[in-house]
């Protein structure tokens, strides 16, 4: 058994040394290593041969049947003898100088062989310290032919390759400046110990030398140099800092040519001045009636007792109704009529203003006969208003200027102006100011004259928009003022600070307003197509109970007005309609057609029950009963 065992062992021996010669083979992904083989790799073969060819012999001698058992055992046949004539030692060589067949051929290599290690250029951190030559090693491999230059170029971004440049704050702040003054600017890319070489303007560089903003900066101007006296001693002659400059000039006079145009503007100026100032048309007025007078002496501002009813009495009428025709038509005015106003506490007389220039005195009773018409304005006459005695009245006109009228003989007794359109005037209805008067101008103030001097004598300046109307509340102690700034303001007499100013975002400018006949309500003609309530007395607040619509005023200022009895009130409208509503519900009783135009005015007569007195911009004034 022990030859069987050494046997076997040494099969075993045999077979894992031939399995490991055979992995010598080459194969045909083979390539040559990177170093000769040596004379040591070559003994070790001889030596393995050698082995290998004993162990042949010993089973060339071996009987059959064991190497049929040992095959039938299912063990590996040994190689028959002419395979491994390449492993065995040539029988005519020295056992000195014995040759084995290299495994491995030469390859003749054209270049040098590349040693050491190599690094992979897309790390970015390596273990170890590699030398100079191999981190800065050319990159070997083939190359992408899919990539585009610019993918292909060394980047450490997604554009490009940035370089990180190590400036000083100042320097960097320094250069910016330089190009954003002069336009040049040192090139960033270049190192400036090195060359210098400039970016953007260079002609302005030379130019400059190269100077920054912080080297070429402005010379220090010399100062003006003044006076001294600095003496304090020296009362009278003691300067100071107030001393003047030694070159300076008091006086400057513009040059020849500066003076020539100066006289040219001048001369322009004065042409415009003359045209402006337009003399005030040439009063007059005509008598319509045959005598002024009747058989007793008596005028027509007397006031008739014979008409039914008692013109005299200062208690209004019990109950009013509510108009439904119309029984006189009033025809005179070629152009629209503006305004109405009824002769004071009798409304006997009527006086219109119109836009043909001329304001007309009528009769309201008994023949209802033009009595007198009154010429002296150049433009549409605005508004007119009573004193309190109706012996004169004042008419605001677009050419600029008040007249004060006398009512009984026609003559203008003066004139005022501040060269600006008044929009509406107002007599202070205090028996002792009589003389006073105010009317809102289109320069926004509200200016006071005395009629006895003919003079300013107060100027009522808050509002921002031309001022609309005046109505005097609380006895006369004080008056409220609307304007094209939508506000409303009230103001103390005489003082020229409004104490209660009334401004809402919701507010709407309000052209007409008018005093209730007991004093406590105002009555605002609102542009949203609404009739508002104010309060009179103290507080100035809005009544919101008490809102009136349903009719279209929007750009029109139609004038509103209570019936006496406060049952009711009544307005004009932009279709020429009179609008009649219950004063305690708010409802619209009434609307009819009055004018063909727009319907500016309506007043109810104080003294009559049913009687409403409209005018229009068809020229025509009506009576309603």
């Amino acid at each position: 058994m022990a030859p069987l065992v050494s046997c076997r062992a040494a099969r075993r021996e045999c077979r894992t040394k031939y399995i490991g010669i055979r992995s010598l083979e080459p194969t045909r992904t083979w390539e040559p290593p990177l170093l000769p083989p040596g004379p040591g790799l070559r003994s070790s073969i001889a030596d393995m041969s050698a082995a290998i060819a004993a162990l042949a012999a010993s089973y060339g001698s071996g009987s059959g049947s064991e190497s049929d058992s040992d095959s039938e055992g299912g063990r590996c046949p040994l190689p028959a003898a002419d395979s491994l004539m390449h492993l065995t030692k040539s029988p005519s060589a020295k056992p000195s100088l014995a040759v084995a067949v290299d495994a491995a051929p030469e390859v003749a290599v054209k270049e040098d062989l590349e040693t050491g290690v190599h690094l992979d250029p897309a790390v970015k951190e390596v273990q170890y310290n590699p030398t100079y030559e191999t981190m800065f090693a050319p990159e070997f491999g083939p190359e992408n032919p899919f990539r585009t230059q610019q993918m292909a170029a060394p980047r450490n971004m997604l554009s490009g390759y940035a370089e990180p440049a190590h400036i000083n704050d100042f320097m960097f702040e320094q250069q910016r400046r330089t190009f954003a003054t002069y336009g040049y600017a040192l090139d960033p890319s270049l190192d400036n110990q090195v060359t210098t070489k400039y970016i953007g303007s260079v002609e302005e560089a030379e130019k400059n030398q190269g100077l920054t903003v912080f080297e070429t900066g402005q010379k220090k101007i010399e100062k003006r140099k003044k006076f001294k006296e600095n003496d304090a001693s020296n009362i009278d002659g003691f300067l100071g800092p107030w001393a003047k400059y030694v070159d300076e000039k008091d006086v400057a006079k513009p040059s020849e040519e500066e003076q020539k145009e100066l006289d040219e503007i001048t001369a322009k100026r004065q042409k415009k001045g003359k045209l402006e100032d337009e003399k005030p048309g040439e009063e007059k007025t005509i008598l319509h009636v045959k005598e002024m007078y009747d058989y007793q002496g008596r005028s027509y501002l007397h006031i008739p007792q014979d008409v039914g009813v008692n013109l005299r009495s200062s208690v209004p009428p019990e109950k009013c109704y509510l108009p439904k025709k119309q029984i006189h038509v009033w025809s005179g005015h070629t152009k629209g009529v503006s305004a109405v106003r009824l002769f004071p506490l009798s409304g006997h007389l009527l006086l219109s203003c119109s836009m043909d220039c001329k304001i007309k005195l009528w009769e309201v009773y008994g023949d209802r006969r033009c009595l007198r018409t009154f010429i002296g304005h150049s433009k549409a006459v605005r508004d007119i208003c009573f004193n309190t005695a109706g012996t004169q009245f004042l008419s605001a006109a677009y050419d600029r200027y008040l007249k004060l009228w006398d009512t009984e003989t026609g003559q203008c007794i003066s004139r005022f102006t501040n060269r600006k359109v008044p929009y509406c005037v107002k007599f202070n209805p205090d028996e002792d100011k009589q003389n006073l008067f105010v009317a809102g101008m289109s320069d926004k103030k509200i200016v006071q004259w005395d009629i006895r001097s003919g003079e300013i004598v107060q100027e009522y300046d808050r509002h921002l928009g031309a001022v609309n109307t005046i109505v005097f509340v609380d006895e006369n102690r004080r008056f409220v003022s609307t304007s094209d700034d939508k506000s409303l303001r009230v103001w103390e007499w005489d003082i020229p600070v409004d104490f209660k100013y009334i401004a809402e975002p919701s507010m709407h400018s309000m052209p007409a307003v008018t005093l209730s006949p007991n004093g406590k309500w105002l009555a605002c003609q609102s542009m949203d197509n609404q009739i508002l309530i104010f309060g009179a007395q103290n507080r100035f607040r809005l009544n919101k109970k008490k809102i009136f619509k349903g009719h279209m005023v929007a750009g029109y200022a139609c004038q509103v007005d209570f019936s006496p009895d406060m049952s009711y009130v009544i307005s004009g409208d932009g279709n020429g309609k009179l609008n009649i509503w219950d004063w305690k519900t708010t409802k619209l009783y009434s609307r009819f057609k009055a004018h063909d135009k727009v319907c500016i005015g309506a007043v109810w007569h104080p003294h009559e029950t049913s009687k409403v007195i409209t005018c229009g911009w068809d020229g025509l004034i009506k009576l309603w009963d």
